[in-house]
């Protein structure tokens, strides 16, 4: 994982110092899988609604499966903004999982890339109800089951 992390961030501050852009770039290991963090005070490699930061996640494992010849499932950040996106799709669940086990009856919640239905599932594992994606990318959407 540390060898994935690696190639990633070379990658990575080759790209900033061709786009003549500032950033610090960290990396560790969580959970079996090596995380890449872009340290900057700009939201441009980030985009509307992370597809930039989507994308350069995606040329990133390129590049990781390009030097190791194995697929990766490394994780990028750009300016903290998966972390944000984490709280806030975390409070989201909780609001969620209150419904669904007020109403009884299942909650359907706005399409969401592959990273951000990973966590609403996992909170909805956690407070012991059921969930399921349902739809087709990139209009693939989490439900939310109530207790049966």
């Amino acid at each position: 994982m540390d060898t994935e992390g690696e190639i990633a961030a070379d990658y990575l501050e080759e790209l900033l110092d061709i786009a003549d852009l500032d950033g610090d770039i960290d990396t560790y290991t969580e959970g079996g899988r090596a995380h890449v963090s872009v340290i900057t005070d700009t939201n441009l490699l980030v985009g509307k609604d992370g597809e930039v930061l989507d994308a350069l996640q995606e040329l990133a494992r390129l590049a990781v499966m390009t030097e190791t010849g194995h697929r990766s499932r490394l994780m990028l950040d750009v300016a903290g903004h998966r972390d944000k996106r984490r709280k806030v799709l975390q409070e989201l669940a909780a609001t969620a999982i209150a419904e669904a086990k007020e109403t009884g009856e299942a909650v359907r919640l706005a399409p969401m890339n592959p990273f951000e239905r990973k966590i609403v599932h996992d909170a909805v594992a956690t407070a012991g109800l059921v969930s399921e994606s349902e739809g087709e990318e990139p209009h693939r959407r989490v439900v939310i089951l109530p207790k049966a």
